[in-house]
């Protein structure tokens, strides 16, 4: 089968991340998109925002519950050890063999892959796709692209999606605050925010 993987904190799990799921399953006909969320990322802390990682996994849950083809994978949640695209990419070709997988990032990270811990192993071990606003040029992005197909023999195909302009972050501030969410996560996950409490400030 044709996997796409899509790694990060979601921490909340939001619109933007389904979204690029779901054009990504689209476009190039997966099979199947796994959801990884990471339980012990390198570049942030995870317990920032006072969320436990079983909460970040639930939510995970019920986001892609209902899509036959969106699946919860907790390779990396497991890990006892910093996560690394490089590492988990490796792990999951050997554990599957039979899948092909597509790792899916944000055009962001493309221009800044070559500073990832051990960058040049993830490119044997699966296509990536960069994903970019449909209405914007790609001519930068076109030329990223070549560069690293020609320099590291990579596989980098381009993915045009209505990419949404917010974050997680954003997210957080506005449930810390009691303001609404709606619109910005599934109904689902926006219920399990407000019915856990989750990003509120903790009372002394």
């Amino acid at each position: 089968m044709k996997i796409g993987i899509m790694g990060g904190t979601f921490d909340p799990i939001h619109i933007g991340h389904l979204l690029l799921g779901e054009f990504a399953y689209e476009n190039f006909r997966l099979d199947e998109i796994w959801f990884l969320p990471n339980g012990n990322p390198p570049h942030k802390t995870t317990d920032e925002s006072g969320v436990s990682l079983n909460d970040r996994i639930e939510m995970v849950k019920l986001a892609t519950d209902d899509v036959p083809y969106f699946h919860l994978n907790l390779y990396e949640a497991t890990a006892k050890k910093h996560s690394y695209t490089y590492s988990t990419m490796k792990a999951l070709r050997e554990m599957y063999p039979e899948h092909e997988f597509f790792f899916i990032l944000g055009a962001d990270s493309l221009f800044s892959i070559e500073q990832w811990k051990n960058f040049r192993e993830i490119f044997p071990s699966c296509t990536i796709l960069a994903a970019m606003r449909d209405d914007k040029d790609t001519e930068s992005m076109q030329t990223q692209i070549r560069y690293l197909n020609e320099k590291y023999g990579a596989d980098i195909r381009l993915l045009q999606a209505p990419l949404v302009e917010i974050s997680s972050t954003t997210i957080r501030r506005r449930a810390e605050k009691g303001l609404s969410i709606r619109y910005m996560v599934p109904d689902v996950v926006s219920e399990y925010i407000q019915s856990n409490a989750l990003y509120k400030i903790k009372s002394e």
